[in-house]
């Protein structure tokens, strides 16, 4: 049985924590994706406390807004779930999917954690950045950072390590091709991977109207 205090506890220290964050990765992306886990989880056999409380805690603190520091976020949500007593099996899974959850963790071939937990909160992150949300995200991001939209004379780079995709400063839309459009193939679950389809698709009509648009075709 879901412990509903430790649930209400951490939104509390989320909201609080997140006050201020880019519009991308802020409270609201977290409940969006804490809403998209509660619903995949729905079709899997999970622990739904490590499935709730992971999916607040999963950008508690953001490596990019901590100068690249990937070890911030865990060590706060450790001090966090061990303040409010949450045993410590439960702790060490959640700091787990928090350090293996993002894209740019994919990348890297020496990570090898993996849970069913991690694959909804996983599945339900990717969704919040693919579609409209994830349209919007991307270009919020890109104006929070100064970069420019589109420049034809950038390629995508289609074949970044981690360490250069940490470090990549390219227009937004070259961010499109070297993730976005990649996650619906990378979604775990089955119910990941039937809503990730749409958004998918409302991204690629976005990308043919944007060029379309870009090159002056009325």
């Amino acid at each position: 049985m879901i412990n509903t205090s430790t649930v209400e506890l951490t939104k509390k220290f989320v909201k609080e924590t997140l006050q201020g964050a880019e519009g991308g990765h802020d409270w609201f992306h977290t409940h969006r994706v804490f809403l998209n886990a509660q619903h995949i989880a729905k079709g899997e056999n999970v622990n739904e406390l490590v499935v709730s409380v992971g999916a607040l805690l999963h950008d508690i603190a953001d490596a990019k807004f901590h100068n690249g520091d990937e070890t911030i976020g865990p060590k706060m949500a450790r001090t966090f779930l061990s303040s409010i007593h949450v045993d410590e099996k439960t702790i060490i899974h959640i700091i787990n999917i928090i350090e293996h959850i993002s894209f740019k963790n994919s990348l890297d071939s020496d990570k090898a954690f993996s849970s069913i937990e991690l694959q909804v909160i996983q599945d339900a992150d990717r969704l919040d950045a693919i579609g409209a949300i994830g349209i919007a995200r991307a270009f919020n991001y890109g104006g929070f950072k100064n970069r420019a939209m589109h420049n034809p004379d950038i390629y995508p780079n289609l074949n970044m390590s981690k360490e250069e995709y940490k470090k990549s400063s390219a227009p937004t839309i070259n961010h499109f091709y070297e993730k976005l459009l990649l996650l619906k193939d990378k979604m775990n679950t089955q119910t990941g991977k039937k809503l990730a389809e749409e958004r998918h698709q409302y991204m690629l009509n976005f990308l043919e109207q944007f060029h379309k648009e870009w090159n002056g075709n009325t």
